[in-house]
């Protein structure tokens, strides 16, 4: 097979994962398809409500009733996830796909010290006996800056502070050595000084194992430095996507130029912070059309008709818009 015709690590295909609620059914994820390449770092881009964290729950089949993956395809190698049962999934969970969760402090049990936490994904993901598992966690802990390993695995996750249990979840979530890693906002509790070290350590661990990443957060300015490409989600369905520098410097998508413009610049400290102007619409009961018609400045007629699909536009962009942007021209 040539390097061209090589099929993605990861390949998801019209994923919907709907919840069934007495207010109604919700869509958190219409429609979502997307592929990520051995090696490669992408950002899922998006709103709080969106979709995104529901996408990472769906590959790693964590959704829970009244929630349901009811159609598409989630392909690992070929292999589809959604039709997987649940001891195939235990097996792919920490040894073949990882998740890195927004909060260290509630993905860490607190009753059990760290050492053992990190202790028990090698008992269940390797064959090395007990004396190499602590090595292997050792040698983990100082990977990722934290010092007197040894000492550290026999603490428990509240005698840390906040940056180094997001170090300690990041250390989890490498040590089987997965093909991919999901993180879901890894870095929005902590500080901007946190943030920076959180996330050159995280882009340095995954070149060094040559794993895969699939970023969740809602910070473009966070994406645009770790992202190779970029997928961005508005009410559960993909707007845009691309290669992450295409897409920060010249969208195509009303939405995406809006979620850049809303960046802090602070260069301009005396100019008022732009903002997308409206809510995102009742995921429950979207309008007919464009479901960003109601925000959008550049909105027709057309726009309240007929849903946009997702098409080519310039450059890798593909953007779901029926006037989508030109480079250099504000939404």
């Amino acid at each position: 097979m040539t390097e061209a015709a090589k099929q993605p690590l990861l390949d998801v295909h019209d994923l919907r994962t709907h919840f069934h609620t007495f207010g109604g059914t919700v869509k958190a994820v219409n429609g979502v398809s997307f592929d990520i390449a051995e090696g490669e770092v992408m950002g899922l881009v998006g709103e709080s409500g969106g979709g995104k964290s529901v996408v990472g729950f769906s590959i790693l089949g964590l959704i829970d009733s009244p929630g349901k993956i009811e159609g598409g395809q989630i392909l690992l190698d070929g292999e589809d996830l959604v039709k997987a049962g649940e001891a195939r999934l235990r097996e792919i969970r920490g040894r073949e796909i990882s998740m890195v969760f927004q909060d260290p402090m509630t993905s860490l049990n607190p009753l059990h010290s760290v050492g053992r936490q990190m202790d028990e994904v090698l008992r269940l993901h390797s064959d090395l006996d007990a004396q190499a598992r602590h090595s292997a966690c050792v040698e983990m802990l100082e990977s990722v800056g934290i010092s007197r390993a040894t000492e550290r695995l026999r603490a428990y996750p509240h005698q840390f502070s906040g940056g180094m249990r997001q170090r300690v979840v990041i250390a989890i979530a490498l040590l089987a050595r997965p093909r991919l890693i999901i993180a879901d906002e890894p870095t929005t509790a902590l500080d901007v000084t946190i943030q920076s070290q959180i996330l050159k350590l995280m882009r340095r661990q995954i070149a060094e194992k040559g794993a895969s990443m699939i970023l969740v957060t809602h910070d473009l300015a966070v994406v645009s430095e770790m992202a190779d490409r970029i997928t961005v989600l508005y009410c559960g369905n993909v707007v845009e996507r691309g290669r992450a520098r295409e897409l920060i410097e010249a969208p195509a998508h009303p939405y995406t130029r809006g979620l850049i413009d809303s960046i802090p610049d602070p260069s301009n400290r005396h100019e008022r912070l732009k903002q997308i102007p409206g809510t995102v619409p009742d995921i429950r009961n979207l309008p007919q059309g464009c479901n960003f018609r109601d925000r959008c400045p550049r909105a027709q007629a057309l726009c309240a008709e007929i849903e946009p699909k997702l098409s080519a536009q310039r450059g890798s962009l593909s953007a779901a818009c029926h006037f989508p942007l030109n480079p250099g021209e504000s939404a």
